[in-house]
């Protein structure tokens, strides 16, 4: 059974794996806390750790190329290149002093901190990904359900409305 105290998983090809709840995140350390998100993602509201600061605690195996971010909600999966994504990546966590709801992509939405990133190779507008509930290290490409193409993409964005 999931402990719902849970909301973010890291599995696969690591040293620690972690299972974090919100006060584990609300817990990281200063440096590693971003506020307010819409500095980067200006329709965007929220708190967020650094992704860089959970991998470190995850301490990923040699060999790892790839994490695969799974929103199991709604099935879908992004796996990028960790080196691509690692000093990028923003785990939203919480909106004042409550998780994200799921109107917001909650409770755990990934952001990438540097929008112009997007559209450029596997940092897409994608791998922006809302509901996240594990990360998975993988070496080698792991599952990956975005769009390959344009009428794709607005097919996935139209049903999510």
């Amino acid at each position: 059974m999931t402990d719902p105290m849970i909301i973010l998983r890291f599995e696969g090809a690591m040293s620690n794996h972690l299972e974090l709840g919100f006060d584990d995140l609300l817990g990281m350390p200063e440096e590693n806390q971003v506020l307010d998100v819409s500095r980067f993602h200006p329709t965007r509201r929220g708190d967020a750790v650094t992704l860089a600061s959970l991998l470190e605690r995850a301490r990923p195996d040699a060999g790892v190329t790839h994490l695969t971010l799974h929103a199991d909600r709604d099935d879908f999966h992004v796996s990028i290149p960790i080196e691509a994504i690692r000093d990028q990546g923003l785990v939203v966590y919480k909106v004042d002093d409550r998780t994200l709801e799921p109107d917001q992509g909650g409770p755990i939405r990934l952001l990438i901190r540097d929008p112009s990133a997007c559209h450029t190779g596997d940092l897409d507008e994608c791998a922006n990904v809302k509901y996240l509930s594990r990360i998975e290290l993988t070496v080698g490409r792991g599952r990956d359900t975005r769009p390959v193409d344009d009428a794709e993409h607005q097919a996935l964005h139209d049903r999510q409305g």
